[in-house]
């Protein structure tokens, strides 16, 4: 059962990582992002809908609900729409590296507004992270991170970071997990859709090619991803889970070099390793911490 959960997290955080093989080409084509994410999503309602109704599964929330489901797919199309226009001034693994940083938003997050006690691992961990990200900062001696795309992908993991922060402070919480992410998927598809209306762009795919590409990133990066996810932790736990995370970023970057070229430097290396080992720290950290609360 154990490995089971291990193989369902890998899984889950390798399918994720491969996003840049499938949103870099699109970017170079100049298509248009909020229709492919709008298809992203689109797909991914339409998938995992079909599953719950294979299943038998109930569809039904409480009114009260709906409210904090519009709030969620409202987060999660900002964290991806800052995460894509992150690629245009930063790589995609420096950029899916950085938005790897969600955790530890999270963590202050809860302790400024939810009046959750800060660790010591937390503080370190906050530590580890900026040293990491200072590393990345360079190239060939010099300071080369754009303060524009860090900005961007942060928001993209505030975003996150606020979405997973809703689902655990709210009735959402109460929602089975195939159900939650259903209406997440949905909600963030009619989040594009309205974008899209009010741009004026077209709902048309051009090719049966393009629509297989699009429907083929929504099951990969989306629909595997979040099943995985959940599986994962139902197994081995949300700690366990939240450390096979770390190989997200480790695929997106080696999709980034091996696939496009991607130069690949020893400050790339640290950098990437430092922020990994400073949000396992924490994740292992917190932990401890309620593993203790609870024994004492």
């Amino acid at each position: 059962m154990k490995f089971k959960g291990y193989a369902y997290g890998l899984i889950s955080s390798i399918s994720y990582g491969l996003i840049p093989l499938f949103i870099l080409p699109i970017k170079q084509a100049n298509f248009s992002i909020d229709t492919t994410l709008f298809y992203r999503f689109f797909f991914s309602a339409l998938i995992v809908g079909v599953y719950l109704f294979v299943k038998k599964q109930s569809f039904r929330v409480h009114s009260k609900q709906i409210p904090v489901l519009i709030v969620l797919g409202l987060l999660y199309g900002i964290s991806a729409d800052a995460l894509f226009l992150g690629y245009d001034y930063l790589s995609a693994g420096i950029a899916s590296t950085l938005l790897f940083v969600y955790p530890l938003i999270v963590a202050i997050i809860m302790a400024v507004f939810f009046k959750e006690r800060i660790t010591i691992s937390t503080i370190a961990a906050i530590a580890f992270v900026l040293a990491g990200i200072f590393l990345l900062s360079f190239k060939d001696g010099q300071f080369k991170l754009n303060p524009i795309g860090l900005g961007i992908v942060f928001i993209s993991a505030l975003g996150y970071g606020l979405y997973i922060i809703t689902v655990n402070k709210s009735s959402a919480r109460e929602i089975k997990g195939f159900t939650l992410s259903f209406y997440s998927f949905l909600f963030t598809t009619i989040y594009y859709a309205i974008k899209m209306l009010i741009q004026k762009e077209s709902f048309i795919l051009p090719s049966l090619e393009l629509t297989f590409n699009f429907f083929t990133f929504a099951f990969v990066t989306t629909v595997i991803s979040s099943i995985a996810l959940i599986f994962a932790i139902k197994n081995i736990g949300s700690t366990a889970t939240s450390i096979l995370g770390a190989s997200e970023p480790v695929v997106a970057v080696a999709v980034s070099v091996i696939t496009f070229g991607e130069n690949f430097s020893m400050s790339l290396a640290l950098g990437i390793f430092m922020i990994i080992f400073g949000v396992t720290l924490n994740v292992v950290g917190d932990a401890y911490q309620q593993k203790r609360i609870k024994s004492s």
